[in-house]
């Protein structure tokens, strides 16, 4: 795995001291005000909005069933069955923008990840999600984090807080089993109010 990482790492460098000399691409002058304001188109038609987890941590990661990162899609189910229950959302983008290693419709992808590692967390159609028509959402996780947070390759990961402000990101090689996004993860669901404590009183 450190060695597909490696291949990229000096290409990464240079893109981006270019990129941190332009404009981003696409950014909007109004920034909105948290991740609840974008949604996801879903291969049954419907919208995946942000929004439907307010109150929750949101993991969102740009997946690619053929990359040599592919595991990390069985790790980011362990990380779905261990802390789901607490307050955690994994959301898969699959993305074919880093060497074409999406190449499956958005009505299979789902399908095969569930078969071929267990994955039951929700995933979205493909999207783009670098360049001038990369998805608002990451356009707008970018301007919020700056350039250092955009996707470089896939397995890219965005932490998003209950209140839908972006808490921190993490790059691809970071498995999202790792001490590093496990301990981040158990900070923002132990500030998440209890269950009794959230619902509506009477």
């Amino acid at each position: 795995m450190h060695s597909v990482w490696t291949q990229f790492q000096s290409v990464t460098f240079v893109a981006a001291a270019f990129l941190s000399l332009a404009v981003p691409g696409g950014a909007v002058a109004q920034s909105p005000a948290s991740a609840h304001a974008f949604a996801f188109d879903l291969p049954n038609g419907e919208q995946l909005p942000l929004s439907s987890f307010a109150g929750k941590a949101v993991l969102v990661v740009n997946t690619a069933t053929e990359c040599g990162f592919k595991n990390q899609i069985g790790d980011l189910q362990d990380l779905h069955e261990r802390y789901s229950d607490k307050g955690l959302v994994v959301v898969g983008v699959p993305s074919n923008d880093f060497g074409g290693q999406e190449p499956r419709a958005n009505d299979e992808i789902a399908g095969f990840c569930e078969a071929r590692y267990g994955a039951k967390f929700p995933m979205t159609n493909k999207t783009r999600v670098k360049g001038e028509d990369a998805h608002p959402f990451y356009q707008w996780a970018v301007a919020e984090l700056g350039d250092a947070s955009r996707p470089y390759w896939n397995f890219h990961k965005y932490l998003i807080g209950p209140d839908g402000k972006l808490v921190t990101f993490f790059p691809t090689p970071t498995r999202p089993t790792s001490t590093e996004v496990t301990s981040k993860v158990e900070q923002v669901i132990a500030a998440l109010p209890a269950a009794d404590e959230a619902a509506p009183q009477n």
